[in-house]
């Protein structure tokens, strides 16, 4: 592949017409955002800070964390009546190990 557009790649810079040519996306897989949001709750957070830190909807969060929790990725814990805290659980830290293990052998060589 051109190194110029490895380049593009792993800034993020690469032009539609060019991601298309490559079958590439611009947008994040369903995997990086897994990672984000793995990474934003690994010492515990709320919702609102993972979807901050994740840089997700609203609509987003709620489909995502519906999953991660249902997989027993993330662990629901209730604070109090009103505040809920999202934390990684050990299988979800090995999930976000996997995860950044792959994204860096993917990542192109310079």
């Amino acid at each position: 592949m051109d190194p110029v557009l490895n380049s593009q790649i792993a800034n993020n810079t690469v032009r539609p017409a060019q991601a298309k040519q490559f079958g590439l996306s611009r947008r994040r897989s369903d995997i990086k955002i897994i990672a984000d949001m793995l990474r934003a709750g690994e010492k515990g957070a709320g919702k609102t800070e993972i979807m901050y830190s994740a840089n997700m909807s609203f609509s987003q969060i709620q489909k995502y964390l519906e999953y991660l929790v249902s997989q027993g990725f993330i662990h629901k814990v209730d604070m109090d009546n009103t505040l809920t805290a999202y934390q990684v659980t050990d299988t979800g830290m090995r999930l976000l190990k996997a995860i950044d293990n792959l994204l860096s052998m993917l990542e192109p060589t310079k």
